[in-house]
């Protein structure tokens, strides 16, 4: 089953919580056992599983980020958002979470981020649950 969701993101640099999202496709698919694989088809977003819990956990990683890629030093790409293209291929485009009875399955603290780069903007994310047999 493939779904598409659209993620509203709220500045240049955020990680936005779609764990939700993500649960409510699982919950309208009916699959009860399976996979679900998150994609978002994006050059400067990327797909996260961390935890959702403390907010801290977030910041210091956008600032380690940010450290390992600034934003404020010279770049060749034309349109000037070489440090969200670096980034999002440090994120990765994808991910894919367990469904256990009816329910994704994650670690006690983890949830599902939208990583984006070169916001603010509207991405789409696409998920496919494929049903164990």
């Amino acid at each position: 089953m493939y779904y598409e969701i659209t993620v509203s993101t709220p500045q240049k640099v955020a990680f936005v919580d779609i764990t939700d999202k993500i649960e409510e496709v699982v919950k309208k698919s009916n699959i009860k056992n399976g996979v679900c694989f998150i994609f978002v088809p994006h050059t400067t977003a990327g797909i996260v599983i961390n935890e959702n819990y403390d907010p801290s956990v977030v910041r210091d990683i956008l600032a380690s980020y940010e450290r390992m890629v600034p934003s404020n030093i010279p770049y060749t790409h034309a349109e000037g958002n070489a440090p969200a293209h670096i980034k999002s291929t440090i994120v990765g485009s994808n991910a894919f979470v367990f469904v256990r009875d009816g329910k994704l399955k994650f670690g006690t603290w983890q949830g599902i981020f939208l990583a984006e780069f070169d916001g603010p903007r509207y991405r789409k994310v696409w998920v496919s649950i494929i049903e164990d047999k």
